[in-house]
């Protein structure tokens, strides 16, 4: 069975990106806890989270733990801020010929298709040399849903029904980027 294991970015001590009353690290838990309950419900797979509560885990713990237990795949979940709009996702430099890359592909394209109903604008499928990137020994993705600091992006983000659909889109990018069943 493979293993999933979700990366809700930041936590307790290290808040993330904070605007218009939104946090990054309880953003990105409530996303990550949604997305896990939906892929346990519509795939057969073993789902871990890297943080199931509001504490502080190191990215090396957060890379270590999915390697001790052979994770399948690793996507870490993240807001974006600095001014932006839009969703953008990354691998590590150098992967996209490989499995990683084409399961890029198709995760960005199914969050994409739910996103461009909003009229999100694509950011574009990167390449960023990020620890947890780096450091995972499987195929791994960052994803930066929206921009905490934009009104308009941090709009969506205090929606329910958009929560509830960019949590669907990530479970259901997973599911086809892994064939699962």
């Amino acid at each position: 069975m493979p293993i999933i294991v979700l990366d809700p970015g930041h936590g307790g001590t290290d808040p993330g990106a904070s605007g218009n009353g939104l946090q990054e690290k309880n953003l990105t838990l409530a996303i990550g806890l949604k997305v896990k309950q939906l892929i346990e419900a519509n795939y057969i797979a073993d789902v871990r989270v890297t943080r199931a509560a509001d504490i502080y885990v190191g990215l090396s713990e957060r890379a270590d733990f999915a390697n001790a237990i052979g994770a399948t795949y690793f996507v870490s979940l993240h807001h974006n801020a600095g001014g932006g709009t839009g969703f953008e996702s990354y691998i590590y430099p150098g992967t996209s010929p490989s499995e990683t890359g084409i399961r890029q592909d198709v995760m960005h394209g199914e969050i994409m298709n739910f996103l461009s109903g909003y009229g999100v604008r694509d950011r574009g499928q990167k390449e960023a040399n990020f620890a947890v990137l780096r450091e995972t020994a499987m195929p791994a993705i960052l994803l930066e849903n929206l921009f905490i600091d934009t009104v308009n992006d941090a709009n969506l983000l205090k929606d329910p029904t958009f929560i509830t659909g960019l949590s669907n889109a990530i479970a259901t990018g997973i599911g086809k980027s892994l064939n699962l069943a």
